[in-house]
C-alpha cells in the first residue's frame, strides 16, 4: 500500500497516516494479519520524525485497528469491541456538523445521500 501525504495540508501528519491506513483496510488493500512497516521504517520511508509515526500507529491501536506484536510489530487486526460505543458517539457528533455545513450551503438531503452511497460504493467494489 501506498501512503499519499500532503505535506502542504493543514491536515496533519500523524492524521494523514492515520486516515490512510484505514482507507487501506477499506479498500481491501490491508487486510487482517498483514503487517505495518515498523515505526522507524516507516518514519524514513517517508521523511518524517518517528514520533509523527507513532501517535498514528498509537490512535490506530486504541481504535481498534491494529495491535502491537512483540514479534512482528504493528499488525492489521480490526477488533472493535472496546471503542464501538465511542466511536459511534464521534460518528454522531461528526456527522452532525457535517450536515450542519451542508446546510448552510444550501446541499439537499437528497445530494448528501447521494454522496455518501457514491463514497460508500466505492469502497465496496472490491467485494
Amino acid at each position: 500500500m501506498i501512503l499519499k501525504l500532503d505535506f502542504d495540508s493543514e491536515v496533519p501528519i500523524y492524521l494523514q497516516i492515520k486516515n490512510q491506513i484505514i482507507i487501506g483496510i477499506a479498500n481491501k488493500e490491508l487486510s487482517e494479519g498483514d503487517e505495518l512497516p515498523s515505526v522507524r521504517g516507516l518514519a524514513e520511508d517517508i521523511g518524517v520524525n518517528m514520533h509523527t509515526v507513532n501517535k498514528s500507529y498509537s490512535l490506530l491501536k486504541d481504535e481498534g485497528y491494529i495491535k502491537i506484536d512483540r514479534r512482528k510489530g504493528a499488525v492489521i487486526s480490526l477488533d472493535f469491541t472496546y471503542s464501538k460505543e465511542i466511536f459511534k458517539d464521534k460518528l454522531n457528533e461528526d456527522m452532525g456538523i457535517y450536515v450542519a455545513e451542508c446546510i448552510n450551503r444550501g446541499i439537499s438531503l437528497d445530494k448528501i445521500k447521494e454522496k455518501i452511497e457514491k463514497i460508500f460504493n466505492d469502497y465496496r467494489k472490491g467485494e
